[in-house]
């Protein structure tokens, strides 16, 4: 999900912005300043910066289950409105995705790379609001709008009928939020999501309550392979996202949408300690607020592959996806920040 990050040079930041803006007078900026700095004599910066957090999410949290309950005509109606705010007046990340989507399509023309970039915008609004539609949503309405084909919900069946536990690699793609929570409802196995626990610890409550209404749970990225460990006796599925930005150094490069890419090697080296079939998971937006999920074996067998053929293998089905639905992969993501080191030889 799209989440927000608190810290207190951010903060710092915030409350000086509001200051100037809504607080004219001399007097008045002072009175601010003296509040802020009181606050931060008898707390602490990390604990008044912690205070600010608790009373963004109390302010907000209200708005959030109001827009939970809305239809999803009138949901999308306020996406709309958000659309035009996050596009046309904040320009929010459009020099990242316009520059993404250039070097990732060298071959399209300066109106299909706008084309793409505000049906990106019009995705990214819908997918922001649709998550927070997860507060409320009826598991009936949840399969209705995020469906899995049947040889997928076979192929999970097949699985845990056999008693193996799965792997599954999926990329910022679609509505991922939707899919694993139609996966908890339709399939037999139990799913763990591998995610980031958010640095507010309220706002990370609240994800977690969303991301597990229909059974999901949750492992702590640091937790992944413990944790893995420790569920091995019963027959589950864990899901990893490999689309996020990897340290250079631990990184295996590939060519990825024309580009020198860092890929996360961890969900291979997991799935080859476990010997876990290793399943790809599509998840194809049919249109607005409809999506499909369907699923493939990579391997059967991780263990018996070489060494960097999974991680291949997954980016390449990813590249695919993107390549047939572009407008629905998380452009905004600056996934190229990395570069590799150049190699150097001694003469």
């Amino acid at each position: 999900m799209l989440t927000l990050k608190f810290n207190k040079h951010a903060w710092i930041k915030i409350l000086n912005e509001w200051r100037n803006r809504f607080f004219h007078g001399y007097y008045e900026k002072c009175a601010i300043n003296h509040i802020f700095t009181f606050s931060v004599i008898l707390f602490g910066v990390s604990k008044t910066c912690a205070i600010l957090s608790a009373i963004a999410y109390y302010l907000l949290l209200p708005l959030i289950y109001a827009l939970s309950l809305l239809p999803f005509r009138v949901l999308y109606l306020v996406a709309d409105t958000v659309y035009v705010l996050l596009y046309y007046v904040l320009g929010y990340r459009k020099k990242v995705v316009l520059a993404n989507l250039r070097n990732s399509f060298p071959e399209k023309s300066e109106k299909e790379i706008h084309r793409i970039c505000k049906d990106f915008y019009h995705y990214l609004c819908d997918l922001f609001l649709e998550t927070f539609k997860t507060l409320t949503i009826s598991k009936t309405a949840m399969v209705k709008h995020c469906s899995f084909t049947p040889a997928t919900v076979e192929l999970f069946k097949r699985l845990a009928a056999e008693k193996k536990s799965a792997v599954l690699v999926m990329g910022h793609k679609g509505n991922w939020e939707w899919a694993g929570n139609t996966f908890s409802i339709l399939c037999p196995q139990q799913l763990y999501v591998i995610y980031h626990p958010l640095a507010n610890k309220h706002f990370n409550g609240l994800m977690y309550r969303m991301r597990t209404r229909f059974g999901t749970k949750l492992i702590a990225m640091q937790d992944t392979f413990r944790d893995m460990v420790q569920n091995r006796h019963e027959v589950n599925a864990t899901a990893f996202i490999a689309d996020q930005a990897p340290q250079p150094k631990t990184a295996q490069w590939l060519t990825f949408l024309h580009q020198d890419t860092p890929v996360f090697k961890g969900t291979e080296k997991i799935a080859q300690k476990m010997n876990y079939p290793v399943v790809y998971v599509t998840v194809t937006r049919e249109k607005r607020g409809y999506y499909t999920v369907s699923a493939e074996i990579l391997t059967a067998t991780p263990a018996d592959e070489k060494e960097g053929a999974i991680t291949i293998a997954h980016t390449r089905k990813l590249e695919e996806d993107i390549v047939a639905q572009p407008s629905t992969w998380l452009w905004s993501h600056k996934r190229w920040k990395h570069k590799r080191a150049a190699v150097t030889t001694e003469s």
